[in-house]
């Protein structure tokens, strides 16, 4: 096994697809017992669809795209769906006594025996990513005959359909968590159930963008909704006021926390789930997407005893990641934290978050005056939405404490126009906040089918305006592991905003917006279309992309 674990390391290398350095750091840091192709996956040096290339070169075992694959739905039968799940194998044909699967990891002889000895058939692999078997285990396997009596018409009595939204076989919990996995394995956000006139349309957001997944017959609006509202704790019987919740459940093994929102509208409540993976890694700021000079200056900003540290930035833009990084990066037992949020999005170990319950009083200004007087060193508000939380906030920076928060507003300086407009007052502002980051998201264009261009006229041009040079773009063709949309992923752009001595002055003498933006300029703070544009030149992502979050002044 180390002979082939040190052939698949050399062969990457020869191939140039990772340095000797990345393999050393890999080889180093991976858990005991974890392989080296998911050691290098996981720090994101090489993606699957190269893993698989390399080992089907080395290990001679054909490569298979399941993509739009023509499975023969008989050998479902054959190999159950939990071995399936559990082993990450598919069947793809029969041939004689030979049973042809699709497998993550074809070196896994332990499952192919197992295989051998359930079906009597002569096993032969072929490999395919971890994403293309799961998705299509979820899609196909699902189809099954429970699911057709759903399809099948409204069913008669309240007795009957109350049963089936609580038994765990009944075919609408079936389905519910069949569209919730799904959503999992493509890593979507957001899972939107939108009720028209004849139908109910599954919307995903993955990677920023909403598409279609499925639209269902009318009939099984009701049973939908109830199920999920029955999931979330909430109330079934009252359908004209708008509710949330929470649910907490195992997607494939893996702890997944939904936030659940239903919606009155004229055809029936629209519910939207937003997914967020307790198990992702989104706590490294290093691994947040940000350049050296801007990392430089948000560590020495988060590094300061007081002051408030805003992000700002349109909903879904990674504000709270961003924030959730710099706490986990703070975070140490000779530090108390304490949060105050709406809602607890992940819970973090070692530091105190509390929850808004405006029910019962419980706001962000009235949280924030306890924590006061809970001798904190670090405190983090959710969001600033009303003069008397930026004050309280305000208060606590001036009184020795690091306050980090966020803001909804467009850019870093229209942060300061946005408390001033609140009713704060400028000196206030100015004596307080020590630095603003304003975020977007973009999505990355996918390594496995990116393809360099010639830029066009027009980008040279929004390039030339920026004062930079661009050779060549990065986009990609469409393949199966993007879903043929060219991106896969997200990356954040950020313009960090230091408030130095001179912008505490224009601010407090009351001095035009254009003075502000003079001042920026001269600390040469790089600003999103900047940053973004920059990526582009990394081949990250494309100029559509940023222009579509970014506007070029």
């Amino acid at each position: 096994m180390n002979q082939i674990r040190k052939r698949l390391g050399d062969l990457l290398v020869e191939s140039g697809l990772i340095t000797e350095e990345q393999l050393q750091v890999a080889l180093k840091e991976k858990d005991d017992g974890q392989r080296l192709g998911d050691a290098l996956l996981e720090r994101g040096y090489i993606t699957e669809q190269q893993l698989i290339e390399v080992l089907e070169f080395q290990l001679g075992i054909p490569h298979v795209s399941l993509y739009r694959y023509p499975f023969d739905v008989k050998l479902f039968t054959i190999v159950p769906k939990e071995l399936a799940k559990r082993n990450l194998i598919i069947p793809l044909k029969k041939e004689g006594d030979k049973l042809l699967v699709a497998m993550a990891d074809p070196m896994d002889f332990f499952t192919i025996d197992d295989l051998r000895l359930s079906t009597g058939f002569h096993v032969e692999a072929a490999i395919a990513t971890k994403d293309d078997i799961l998705r299509a285990i979820n899609k196909y396997y699902d189809m099954d005959e429970g699911l057709e009596e759903l399809f099948g018409g409204p069913s008669s009595t309240e007795e009957v359909q109350e049963a089936k939204i609580i038994d765990q076989d009944s075919p609408i919990v079936r389905l519910v968590n069949q569209v919730l996995t799904n959503a999992a394995v493509m890593k979507a956000s957001d899972v939107h159930i939108d009720p028209h006139e004849t139908k109910v349309i599954i919307r995903y957001r993955v990677d920023g963008v909403l598409r279609t997944e499925r639209a269902l017959p009318k009939h099984m609006q009701s049973v939908l909704t109830a199920r999920i509202k029955i999931m979330a704790n909430l109330d079934i019987t009252e359908h004209r006021i708008p509710q949330d919740g929470r649910i907490k459940m195992n997607l494939d093994f893996h702890p997944v926390d939904l936030r659940v929102s239903t919606l009155p509208t004229v055809y029936g409540e629209k519910i939207v789930m937003r997914l967020l993976d307790l198990g992702s890694s989104l706590n490294d700021l290093n691994k947040l997407g940000f350049n050296k000079v801007n990392l430089h200056r948000f560590t020495e900003m988060i590094g300061k005893p007081t002051g408030i540290v805003l992000i700002t930035g349109p909903t879904g833009s990674g504000k709270s990641s961003t924030l959730y990084a710099a706490l986990n990066r703070l975070n140490s037992e000779e530090v108390n934290i304490i949060t105050v949020e709406d809602p607890v999005e992940y819970q973090l170990e070692g530091i105190n978050q509390i929850q808004v319950n405006s029910n019962v009083g419980m706001t962000f200004a009235a949280g924030l005056r306890a924590i006061l007087r809970q001798d904190p060193n670090v405190i983090m508000v959710g969001e600033i939405r009303d003069k008397e939380t930026a004050e309280v906030a305000i208060r606590a920076s001036l009184t020795g404490h690091l306050v980090l928060s966020t803001l909804h507003t467009n850019d870093s300086l229209g942060s300061i126009t946005r408390l001033i407009d609140m009713g704060v007052e400028p000196f206030l502002v100015a004596s307080s906040v020590s630095g603003i980051i304003a975020q977007r998201l973009v999505r990355k264009v996918c390594r496995d089918c990116a393809q360099a261009h010639e830029p066009s006229k027009r980008e040279i041009e929004i390039f030339a305006k920026r004062g930079m040079k661009i050779e060549k773009v990065v986009r990609g063709r469409g393949c199966s592991s993007c879903n043929m949309t060219g991106y896969k992923g997200r990356v954040a752009i950020h313009e960090v905003l230091v408030i130095d001595d001179a912008i505490r002055r224009v601010i407090m003498n009351g001095e035009a917006f254009s003075k502000l933006r003079e001042l920026a300029v001269k600390n040469k703070t790089i600003f999103l279309i900047d940053d973004g544009l920059l990526k582009v030149k990394q081949g990250m992502t494309t100029t559509e992309e940023v222009l579509r979050v970014a506007i070029p002044d």
